[in-house]
């Protein structure tokens, strides 16, 4: 019986080092680890759910992130927005629920769409981003900031420093602002 217990323990740990060999350890850091933003005030909770790309070295803008292209905002699953009470978004309403967040951007400014379906993933197997439009809420077109430094890995925050709520979104030696109130 401790012959057999020994045998399956040794075929287990050959199965869990030859998976963690092959799929790149079971320990190391994910290349785009998930990140969950919240914030809370008064009555109003908000929530974005995201996967963040590193720079690692690389162009982003314009050639890893097409311009002109629909991007998932970030990697693996879709991006997600919730809300817990209506916003105004530019000169959308975004009633109360959970959205997939997309960007458009380009050198000068992104569009943001904030979209009412929800995808498992982010893109489909072509790597062709899997927003439908005909479900877009709100849209917002943000200006790009160019940043002196650059930020290595995508991130998404809320300010809400000036009494002015906004959504920010950074990476590469860009930055946008969307308003919220």
């Amino acid at each position: 019986m401790l012959k057999r217990l020994i045998i399956l323990l040794i075929i287990v740990a050959i199965g869990v080092f030859g998976y963690s060999h092959f799929a790149g350890g079971l320990f190391s850091k994910p290349l785009s680890p998930e990140k969950t933003v919240v914030f809370e005030v008064d009555d109003i909770e908000l929530e974005v759910f995201y996967n963040r790309p590193s720079k690692r070295n690389r162009e982003i803008f314009g050639a890893l992130v097409p311009y002109n292209k629909v991007w998932r905002t970030g990697a693996n699953e879709a991006t997600t927005f919730e809300t817990n009470t209506a916003l105004k978004v530019g000169n959308d309403s975004l009633p109360a629920g959970k959205y997939t967040l997309w960007t458009i951007p380009n050198d000068t400014a992104w569009n943001v769409m904030f979209n009412s379906k929800q995808y498992k993933w982010g893109v489909d197997e072509t790597m062709k981003a899997m927003r439908d439009p005909a479900f877009d809420v709100a849209t917002y077109v943000a200006p790009v900031q160019k940043l002196e430094n650059p930020v290595e890995l995508f991130t998404i925050a809320f300010d809400n420093s000036t009494d002015n709520l906004s959504l920010t979104m950074a990476w590469d030696y860009s930055k946008i602002v969307v308003p919220l109130k």
